[in-house]
């Protein structure tokens, strides 16, 4: 049986950033890190984007960069100037073969390809088996998310963040590649909340996801009938499909950290990692593996990780609100973004605003609702305790 300082279990984005920075660092060099994931990471499986200022470590998975980006809905559109941030697009595939070139020579690192099925944590150790063999660590880092635990209880409102992309090349040149469409909101609502997201990398090609802030999925044919009907208003009727992408990011502010133990972390979105009301993970992910590595340095109980922000109560406000009034994120988001500073509205979903700034953002939104939400989840400052 092999023993390992660490095995991670589950290598998503939040692992591989965070082995990543671990082999960078050099401070872990005398430590064994086991990797476990029963997918090999060799296809270009989903699409990531983030904002930021600053090149940072993922500047050679960057395969498109904006400057500008449009919010639409069906009574205004607004070109937004994103400076000094840059609107930035990572394939899945670039980003895990830069994390897999740089972490695989180092000789402390391995990488197993095998389906974990069990973790079981006692005084001294961990035991984590997979299909075929059993592991032993000191530190278990678990991204596989449990679904049923999150959707069974019923104290936090749990959303999804649902789409289905289209990569296509179409024979009208109609896109306009130096602008991302951030949101548009003149799709037909339907009772939900419901957007086209656009990306496009030439005049030609672009990424066109059909995306819902909801409880419940659609049927694949929905999905993409939508997204067709959106390509004919666009003026395209020649184009073919490059590639299919899917997903479904869960949007809630549910306590993770309280399941973390001695021994065992949640992390990515099996730890919130995910910015809940947006469902961007790409960022918060890139902080947080950050943060993780540094504390690990510090040897402290895993425990003591978490720290509970006032952002947290702030996107409670709004699932609030979606998970009672799914009809609503429309009028919410562009009464945000009609007249916002959007350089201060990336800021503020970032998480790095003043108390002063944060107030420019909100109250740009519905005030009625948000007191609603503020007086309804008042209990939970109370009930959920920081740690």
């Amino acid at each position: 049986m092999k023993h390992f300082n660490y095995i991670f279990t589950g290598s998503g984005l939040a692992a591989l950033m965070t082995v990543y920075k671990m082999a960078q660092s050099g401070a872990f060099k005398d430590k064994t890190i086991l990797l476990l994931d029963e997918n090999s990471k060799k296809t270009n499986d989903r699409t990531w984007c983030f904002w930021n200022i600053q090149k940072g470590n993922w500047e050679p998975a960057i395969s498109k960069k904006w400057d500008s980006a449009l919010f639409a809905n069906a009574d205004f559109t607004r070109d937004l100037d994103l400076e000094p941030y840059q609107y930035n697009m990572v394939q899945g595939l670039d980003f895990y073969n830069q994390v897999f070139e740089f972490i695989l020579n180092e000789k402390n690192i391995s990488y197993v390809n095998q389906k974990v099925t069990d973790i079981n944590e006692l005084d001294n150790h961990v035991f984590v088996a997979t299909e075929k063999e059993t592991y032993t660590c000191v530190t278990v880092f678990n991204s596989i998310y449990n679904k049923a635990q999150i959707e069974n209880q019923t104290k936090y409102p749990v959303l999804q963040q649902h789409f289905i992309g289209w990569f296509i090349k179409s024979k009208e040149p109609v896109f306009n590649p130096d602008q991302a469409t951030f949101m548009d909101f003149s799709v037909e609502q339907k009772g939900n909340t419901r957007f086209m997201y656009v990306l496009p990398t030439s005049t030609t090609e672009a990424l066109l996801e059909y995306t819902l802030f909801s409880h419940d999925l659609l049927a694949k044919e929905e999905y993409e009938q939508e997204i067709e009907k959106y390509i004919r208003k666009l003026g395209i009727h020649n184009f073919e499909i490059i590639e299919k992408e899917q997903g479904s990011i869960p949007m809630t502010c549910y306590p993770f950290w309280k399941k973390t133990t001695n021994r065992v972390l949640n992390i990515g979105t099996a730890g919130g990692w995910t910015k809940a009301s947006t469902g961007y993970t790409f960022k918060n992910s890139d902080k947080k593996s950050t943060q993780l590595v540094a504390f690990l340095q510090e040897g402290k109980d895993l425990r003591q990780f978490h720290k509970k922000t006032k952002f947290w109560f702030y996107d409670l406000l709004l699932l609030d609100i979606l998970n009672r009034h799914n009809e609503l994120g429309a009028s919410i988001f562009s009464a945000m973004f009609k007249k916002g500073n959007p350089t201060l509205i990336f800021k503020f979903l970032d998480e790095e605003t003043s108390y002063l700034e944060d107030l420019q953002v909100i109250l740009k939104c519905p005030k009625r609702l948000f007191i609603k939400a503020l007086v309804r989840s008042i209990r939970y400052i109370y009930t959920s305790k920081t740690t």
